[in-house]
């Protein structure tokens, strides 16, 4: 961290945005542009060629501390408009955000390194949500409840939590602000957002436009530094009733052991180790395209990417040639340059644990049908690659793969693939692809996950409860029940006797 304000930033493809003013470097707290009271700041760079795309206020403890004193101003008058007026200023952010469409996923790439199409795909997605929960906030009804005590009236109401913590990930940085924020937001509470210090830049753009839409100062705020004392401060306040974050299943954990003395509601999206089961009875084209789009979408840095990919005994053989023919197609390179499959991966890290399963799956007697090793276009891009015959052992088997490494290993019947796919402490997404009506219903019962998806990728979005069993997470985000999350149950007893 370092004083960078003063150095003037010139990313060649910043020429490109419609609307300058959408690229913001400062914090956003109590509806004013905040940067780091010591002058500090970090930089934001394009993975895809390192070059510097903007310097970021970095705020600490204290300033997130002041972020939290304006939601809790702000709460009481948030609360009390009427759900039709939250509606319309919602409303209102999911138009300016598809007005600003070009230039959100422009930055988004920039920032994140995914295709540019990717990145419109978000926005779009990211902006479902505020739409849905601007038609949500209106039907936080009160029921009655039938009385069983003579000479009394019961009813159940909703009531919003207070100031919601947000923290975010960097491979959907406008997606998981929305879909938590929104939902939030039309329940009557307060936000204040943390996103990933990786891809700052698409949240900040956000905060923009949720104060153009006429968000009031100190009900969306967005605390950009250093996670550590930013998340510490926002789980160890009591005035802070709620922590929504999606991540890793290690930091979900020290957010719930952080949260633990206050008592906060968790809502958590987190780790993800998806099969794909595809049987002898699948159409195998359908079942290939299906792998290509469950495996290598935003360059397999996905929670939601199939990571272990079995495939009947049958037609294993041909499924692996068919695969491997598809995965060598995917082009790779900038997500800015159109037909742009494959971006690069987010840091270095990523590298080094992808190199680090590929090297141990042929280890264990692996194949390696595609790729294999880094990609000529840079430090941050690694080639999409399939290895076949992945023994269970493999630590590609076990842990989370964050790039474009597709694993593949044959299976022998119906109850033994349930067995191995379940065999995970994750649960949060699986994939089947059959044709047999019957064994759909089965495979759905069976296996362990919170989302499963039959002969298709894509089952996300607003209308829809997103979440995993086991340690993939706690709660749901999206429909309804993403709403109520947010809320508190409120009981009243009337006396009319």
């Amino acid at each position: 961290m370092s004083a960078h304000f003063a150095r003037t930033i010139r990313h060649d493809a910043l020429d490109r945005l419609a609307d300058r003013r959408l690229l913001r470097a400062l914090a956003y707290v109590d509806g004013q542009w905040t940067a780091s009271e010591a002058a500090e700041s970090f930089e934001v760079t394009d993975p895809a060629s390192g070059a510097t795309v903007a310097f970021v206020a970095a705020l600490d403890a204290g300033q997130t501390a002041k972020a939290i004193d304006a939601a809790s101003r702000a709460f009481p008058a948030w609360r009390a408009l009427l759900p039709q007026e939250r509606a319309r200023i919602l409303r209102k952010w999911f138009e300016l955000i598809l007005a600003a469409r070009d230039d959100l996923a422009l930055l988004m790439t920039l920032e994140q390194g995914k295709p540019l199409k990717e990145s419109l795909g978000e926005i779009d997605y990211a902006a479902s949500f505020v739409e849905w929960y601007a038609e949500e906030a209106k039907r936080l009804n009160a029921e009655s409840v039938t009385s069983h005590l003579p000479g009394a009236e019961m009813m159940v109401r909703r009531e919003p939590l207070g100031v919601v913590g947000v923290v975010t990930p960097w491979n959907f940085p406008s997606a998981m602000l929305t879909r938590k924020a929104a939902a939030a937001l039309a329940a009557g509470c307060t936000i204040v957002a943390h996103p990933s210090s990786e891809t700052p830049l698409s949240a900040l753009a956000l905060a923009e436009l949720g104060e153009r839409a006429g968000l009031p100062a100190g009900v969306f705020n967005v605390v950009t530094g250093n996670a550590s004392a930013i998340v510490a401060t926002m789980c160890g306040d009591p005035r802070v009733r709620a922590m929504s974050f999606t991540g890793s299943t290690e930091i979900g954990r020290l957010i719930a052991a952080q949260s633990a003395p206050t008592m906060k509601r968790l809502v958590m999206e987190l780790g993800g180790h998806a099969p794909l089961i595809v049987f002898a009875d699948a159409d195998l084209d359908r079942a290939v395209s299906i792998a290509i789009d469950a495996k290598f979408a935003t360059s397999g840095q996905d929670c939601l990417a199939a990571n272990r990919i079995y495939v009947q005994r049958s037609i294993y053989d041909r499924f692996c040639a068919a695969f491997a023919r598809r995965v060598e197609t995917l082009r790779i390179g900038n997500g800015l340059v159109d037909g742009t499959d494959i971006g690069p991966l987010m840091h270095e890290r990523a590298i080094k644990k992808v190199e680090e399963q590929v090297a141990d799956a042929l280890s264990r007697g692996a194949r390696c049908l595609a790729g294999g090793k880094l990609h000529a276009a840079g430090s941050l891009f690694y080639q999409p690659t399939l290895l076949a015959d992945v023994a269970d052992g493999a630590l590609i088997m076990r842990e989370e793969t964050f790039g474009p490494i597709a694993a593949v290993t044959p299976f022998d019947d119906e109850a033994e693939v349930v067995a191995r796919s379940n065999a995970t402490e994750y649960g949060l997404v699986a994939y089947v692809v059959t044709e047999n009506g019957a064994r759909q219903q089965r495979m759905g019962r069976a296996l362990e996950y919170g989302m499963v998806a039959i002969n298709r990728v894509k089952i996300t979005g607003a209308p829809i409860p997103f979440g995993g069993l086991k340690q993939s997470g706690t709660s749901r985000e999206g429909s309804r029940n993403g709403l109520e999350a947010f809320t508190d149950l409120k009981y009243l007893c009337l006396d009319v006797g």
